[in-house]
């Protein structure tokens, strides 16, 4: 049927609308599609890949963007609003920064091209109202560092003064910094090339930090040659430190500028150039000790005119207290300063007051090459785990008065157990109990074995607050007591060897737990203290046996050393470990616990002759004061 006049038209201007509605939908895709890939670019702080009317946009970008680089941004495209070959689309911008939100919007204009939509991008899409020639400047301020405090409420580690030694570049030629540079590394002892090559490559008006040192220090890490060197300076400064330079150092850890590392794990809290805690409780609680910085973000002009895009308050620091008592720390550290400096032995001293669990010393010697053995150190324990295995025997109901017998030797399964060299003849044999602890004999409960049962060990030492994981905010490490796996090695644990591992701080508690009566939870935060609950607690009448025993190692046995002294209670400890040497005998662990008054010690010492010989002169110069 032929089409009428009317109806013809009407097809014909329907066949013209229809190509032109299909090219205006794919150019607004296409715009869409543009909005969309620039804020995914920005949402990675970049123009790569995105389609500019000026090439050159993307470089003036990421000289502008750059300080915010590190800072997490997610941005978000609004709808396009088309005219034409033009269009422009809002931006919703958030930024993470230190934990902040920072949100605002911007407009982004799109020029359509032959085969794609361009941005038309201008610094005011970045931020509203930033200018061609403005750069972004970011200033974080911390308040100062909060102190650590003492178990006196006083502060252990707080600003202290130094000096910062180095070479001032404007003071000299620059033709002389490289030979200035190499005479004031030689004058502190750091390394010459290295500290030239930092020299060299600093700003013309840089000071060049070489060492900082403790003031009453100086003459311990600087020739006095040093203040003869041209640009040689010494720039006065505080920084948190604690009384010595060896108080509980490798408890404490140490603050300085924040690693690679750090600045990564940390997930934006923490940034380049941030002082932070290194390690130890410096590290395990900075943030708290740190705070939060104060944080402005600026738009600075061409004539360092400023204008503030954002501010946020920081938050103080909160102090840390511990419950050291730091004339008692220094003291065990003088102490086990006698045994030498970094060829000395590994040793450890920790007091706790039992009737707290307040860790009032957890010193660490000169040889221990910076590790923490006083509350980490894991070793067998030797004889001081003799009075678990008295609380097991205790519990299978034998008494302070029974007899025990105490061979020389005793055979477990082909393998042979003594005494130490110099146990006495008179406590060979037929003797009590109490005697066999008193001089510490091995055969004597070696021999008692089968009548602890099975777990009973483990359950002895829970008891005593052994064996047990505790977080208490601080590094420690309560030992461990597993199920033997052998006859002979049952036997060896008794004695404590086997693969009975305990912590200075382990034994210290044991004695602690006896002294109080009950399990003690040794804590070094002062507010963070946590509740023993072992499956078998200590009961009045075993920690009374249990003193008993302590007492009769003083009074009668193995440290009579210690009887001048006052109502003091005792366990010595050797262990030995290792590989034999040529004649045949094995290095020693040397332990040694004590109780006096509301004070519970444990002395270790990694390499030494015995418990009594060189733990014991320790424990002994300790009591003497305390």
């Amino acid at each position: 049927m032929p089409l009428s006049p009317k109806r013809g038209a009407a097809v014909a201007l329907l066949a013209l609308l229809l190509p032109l509605a299909a090219c205006t939908n794919g150019a607004e895709d296409a715009a869409r599609a543009a909005a969309d890939d620039l804020a995914q670019a920005l949402s990675e702080r970049t123009l790569d890949g995105v389609a500019l009317t000026e090439p050159d946009a993307a470089t003036a970008f990421d000289e502008q963007i750059a300080p915010l680089a590190d800072y997490a941004v997610k941005v978000s495209a609004d709808e396009v609003e088309r005219d034409g070959a033009e269009a422009t689309v809002a931006l919703h911008w958030s930024w993470d920064v230190d934990g902040h939100e920072w949100t605002y919007d911007t407009t982004a204009a799109l020029v359509e091209g032959e085969d794609e939509w361009a941005v038309d991008w201008t610094p005011e899409t970045l931020i509203p109202e930033l200018g061609p020639d403005d750069r972004i400047e970011i200033q974080r301020t911390f308040s100062p560092r909060a102190e650590v405090l003492g178990g006196d409420g006083a502060p252990i580690v707080t600003d202290r003064p130094v000096g910062r030694y180095g070479l001032d570049k404007t003071a000299i030629p620059a033709e002389e910094v490289g030979a200035s540079a190499e005479r004031i590394a030689s004058a502190v002892g750091i390394d010459p090339a290295a500290f030239r090559a930092s020299a060299e490559s600093a700003g013309p008006e840089a000071f060049v930090q070489a060492i900082v040192v403790r003031e009453g220090e100086e003459d311990q890490h600087v020739d006095p040659a040093f203040s003869r060197i041209p640009g040689a300076l010494v720039v006065p400064d505080e920084i948190p430190l604690a009384p010595t330079r060896t108080f509980a150092r490798e408890i404490l850890g140490t603050v300085g500028e924040a690693t690679a590392e750090i600045v990564e794990d940390s997930e934006g809290a923490v940034r380049a150039g941030d002082q932070v805690g290194l390690f130890g409780l410096q590290a395990q609680h900075d943030r708290q000790l740190r705070g939060t910085p104060t944080t402005v973000i600026e738009a600075v002009g061409a004539e360092d005119e400023r204008r503030t895009l954002a501010e946020w308050p920081g938050e103080d620091g909160e102090p840390l207290a511990l419950t050291l008592d730091p004339a008692m720390q220094m003291h065990a550290e003088e102490i086990l300063g006698g045994l030498g400096g970094e060829d000395a032995p590994g040793s450890a001293i920790v007091a706790i007051r039992p009737s707290t669990g307040e860790i009032l010393a957890a010193a660490n010697g000169q040889g221990n090459a910076g590790l923490n053995l006083a509350t980490t150190g894991e070793f067998a324990p030797g004889s001081t785990f003799k009075l678990v295995t008295s609380l097991a025997l205790l519990r299978s109901g034998v008494a302070l008065d029974d007899v025990l017998s105490c061979p020389e030797t005793i055979e477990v399964d082909g393998f042979t157990f003594k005494n130490y060299d110099d146990y006495p003849d008179s406590a060979l044999g037929d003797v009590t109990f109490r005697t066999a602890i008193a001089n510490s004999c091995n055969t004597a409960l070696i021999g008692a074995r089968d009548r602890i049962a099975d777990g009973a060990l483990a359950s002895a030492a829970a008891s005593l607050g052994l064996g047990s994981e505790i977080d208490l905010g601080y590094p420690a490490g309560l030992g461990r007591v597993p199920e033997p796996e052998s006859e002979t090695e049952r036997a060896a644990d008794l004695i404590g060897q086997g693969r009975i591992i305990a912590t200075p701080l382990a034994m210290a508690t044991g004695a602690a737990s006896i002294q109080a009566g009950e399990t003690v939870v040794p804590h070094l935060i002062a507010d963070r203290t946590g509740d023993a609950e072992p499956a078998d607690p200590l009961t009045a009448d075993e920690a009374t046996a249990l003193q008993t025993l302590m007492r009769a190692v003083v009074t009668e046995g193995s440290a009579t050393f210690l009887n001048g002294i006052g109502d003091v209670g005792a366990k010595t400890g050797t262990a030995e470990y290792g590989e034999p040497g040529e004649d045949g005998s094995h290095p020693t662990h040397s332990w040694m616990v004590g109780t006096h008054g509301d004070l519970a010690v444990a002395v270790f010492v990694e390499d030494g002759e015995s418990g009594a010989e060189t733990a014991g002169p320790l424990l002994q110069a300790f009591f003497e004061r305390w």
